[in-house]
């Protein structure tokens, strides 16, 4: 069972919008080894901005 999450960990993505405002998903490392960039809505801007991987 425990291998089963580290395949797919809990990450959170932050905008790079500057507002501080983040969203939390899961990830496959082994389809996506790199940091994660999601184009997402950030309410405190209301537009789509992207989204980096923060560890």
């Amino acid at each position: 069972m425990a291998s089963r999450t580290e395949n797919r960990p809990v990450i959170s993505v932050r905008s790079t919008a500057g507002t501080g405002y983040t969203y939390v998903t899961r990830k496959s490392r082994r389809n996506n080894p790199d940091r994660l960039v999601l184009r997402k809505y950030d309410p405190a801007v209301r537009q789509h901005v992207e989204f980096r991987e923060t560890r």
